[in-house]
């Protein structure tokens, strides 16, 4: 991991074209700024490990319904 410091109005670059700035600074938070290309998805964290988590309990309900298809087609014949 990469930790660096940054000050108000300081910045950060990714990759040539994701630049992350320090926007404010207040009561123990930080309030940052992303400028990044549309297609880059940014999400805060908690919500992607819930998209995440999400994304597994369908492809368990896909590989059930594969499994029950599978089923189905050996009961038909």
């Amino acid at each position: 991991m990469l930790i660096l410091t940054r000050k108000k109005d300081e910045s950060i670059i990714l990759d040539n074209k994701i630049e992350i700035k320090i926007i404010a600074l207040d009561d123990g938070k930080v309030k940052v700024g992303i400028e990044a290309p549309k297609e880059v998805e940014i999400h805060r964290k908690e919500i992607y490990d819930k998209i995440q988590e999400e994304n597994k309990q369908s492809s368990a309900k896909l590989s059930q319904i594969e499994e029950l298809k599978k089923y189905m087609r050996i009961e038909k014949k």
